[in-house]
């Protein structure tokens, strides 16, 4: 199937032929559906931390995070394109006739184009649209005034401008202050000083770039840094890093042989933000907050983030704690004390919401001590939940795992079998979903850091169809950062309130009230 210089090409990727060739396998045989046993409600695997219980949650960490090295990581390689989908089908078709002008008018709904122009006055890139149009001997207001709104679009979305569409979304202007404006890069710059400084005034942050995109990032740091850091009394250690090309997976035709471009070479495609992985795994961090580069707001309404990052940050430490505890009384023992051994299977089951698979009752004291130290050695996530009002996102579930256990898992609405009415029943249930608002701890009782690529389910992938160069294409993704990736983790699901939860999924949502300063 392969030729010399497709394993060449394999070789200079980093890619194992074994690798490929198990990608191959999944695309014959197809991903298992996951199987959930029940959605996550509020004391049935979520958290719900009443307010008398918050103040002590945010005293732990910001005690217990001041020795330890905190990471804020942010996967942001995404161009802005998706955001501005419907701009540039507007843009490409709209000639201004009657009948466009009156459907035009006709749908005014928050998403619209319509809403698009009559906020544009409010958005934070507006001053900078005006002075590209000025530049170009043109006028905002009389273009608007004579409705010719593709015109506005182009110097928006293309190089004749300000290049918005083939820009990454961390370094559009996404806030309005007094002072100026802010990207979202440096909201998260904000954020990480305010949850996430160290007791030597360090404030970590790793955002993943695609690598045209690069220097744009660093070029936005650069601007601000020391103003920042003057006014919010830290030093930022900020890192980029780009997706790893031997987390690249081979596409293939419709019938499972390596689709090849023109030029003869076989085409890799980036394996989703599950191959993020790795980039996380690369942190030499204690513990590691993860967040979209979209999910920002002004500082107006901050403070709700700022509260529950460190609640998530203050039950992740607390449980960690039990956990190195009862690690360190099982380590190097072939068998302990039965009481213990309850006490441990009780803390699974009831506080880690972590059910062993039948066959757990018949092993030897011996056997449920190393059992239970495995499982006490892992990493763990803390997820924020957000109560579900209609967003979307994958959501929480009780799910049953291929070793037998059932555990929580955030599972994505294509995992589960629509067709199979009871699966599609639970799902339907789902209280909650997953805004990816995690704290993880990235390391043993030893503080040794664990090998994050051993605790993945390499069956949560996703088979995706796509076309190149005119033809269809098979594309496989590999399992999710915060599901498949992270599935043999301890797991715990905190609710946060939807006040957190403020992504910029089309250029309009930056209307929203939540994003107006």
């Amino acid at each position: 199937m392969f030729t010399d210089k497709d394993l060449q090409q394999m070789q200079q990727k980093g890619i194992n032929l074994d690798v490929v060739e198990q990608q191959i396998e999944n695309f014959k045989t197809g991903f298992p559906f996951a199987d959930i046993v029940k959605a996550a409600t509020i004391n049935d695997g979520i958290i719900k931390v009443e307010e008398a219980d918050q103040p002590r949650l945010i005293e732990l960490y910001d005690a217990k995070s001041q020795p330890l090295t905190i990471y804020k990581f942010v996967p942001a390689s995404g161009a802005a394109s998706r955001m501005f989908k419907a701009s540039f089908a507007f843009m490409g078709s709209y000639k201004g006739t009657p009948e466009e002008q009156e459907a035009f008018q006709a749908d005014q709904g928050r998403k619209s184009m319509y809403a698009f122009f009559a906020g544009i006055r409010n958005f934070a890139f507006y001053d900078d649209l005006a002075a590209a149009i000025t530049a170009k001997d043109q006028d905002i207001e009389t273009l608007l005034e004579n409705k010719d709104y593709a015109t506005i679009l182009r110097f928006l979305l293309t190089d004749e401008g300000l290049g918005y569409g083939s820009l990454p979304k961390g370094v559009l202007k996404f806030h309005r202050y007094e002072d100026g404006t802010r990207t979202p890069v440096e909201e998260h710059m904000i954020e990480g000083a305010n949850y996430a400084k160290g007791n030597d005034g360090k404030v970590f942050l790793h955002f993943t770039v695609s690598p045209e995109h690069r220097e744009k990032f660093l070029a936005v740091v650069a601007e601000v840094k020391e103003v920042y850091e003057t006014k919010w009394a830290c030093e930022f250690v900020i890192s980029l890093s780009e997706q790893h090309p031997a987390t690249d997976t081979i596409a293939v035709n419709m019938d499972n042989t390596p689709f090849r471009l023109s030029s003869g070479d076989i085409l890799f495609r980036p394996g989703g933000h599950g191959a993020l992985l790795q980039n996380v795994n690369d942190l030499d961090a204690d513990v590691v907050f993860i967040k979209n580069i979209d999910n920002v707001v002004p500082d107006r309404i901050k403070d709700i983030t700022y509260q529950y990052k460190k609640i998530l940050g203050g039950v992740l430490l607390d449980y960690q704690q039990k956990i190195y505890d009862y690690a360190r009384q099982l380590e190097g023992a072939t068998a302990v004390d039965a009481t213990l051994l309850a006490e441990i299977e009780a803390f699974y089951n009831n506080d880690l919401c972590t059910q062993f698979a039948d066959n757990y009752v018949a092993l030897s004291d011996a056997e449920k001590t190393a059992y239970l130290y495995s499982m006490l050695n892992r990493p763990t996530k803390v997820c924020g939940m957000v109560k579900n009002e209609g967003e979307p996102g994958g959501g929480p579930f009780w799910t049953r795992n291929s070793d037998g256990t059932v555990s929580l898992q955030i599972i994505e609405s294509a995992q589960i079998d629509k067709k199979n009415e009871a699966q599609y029943a639970i799902m339907q249930n789902a209280s909650h979903f997953n805004p990816v608002d995690l704290a993880c701890s990235l390391k043993n009782h030893k503080g040794e850091a664990f090998d994050l690529m051993q605790f993945r389910d390499p069956v949560t992938g996703f088979i995706a169809y796509k076309s190149k160069e005119g033809r269809e294409l098979k594309a496989q993704e590999l399992p999710g950062l915060w599901n498949g990736a992270m599935a043999h983790w301890n797991t715990l699901f905190v609710e946060v309130p939807i006040e957190t939860f403020n992504p910029v999924k089309i250029v309009q949502d930056l209307l929203r009230p939540q994003h107006q300063a």
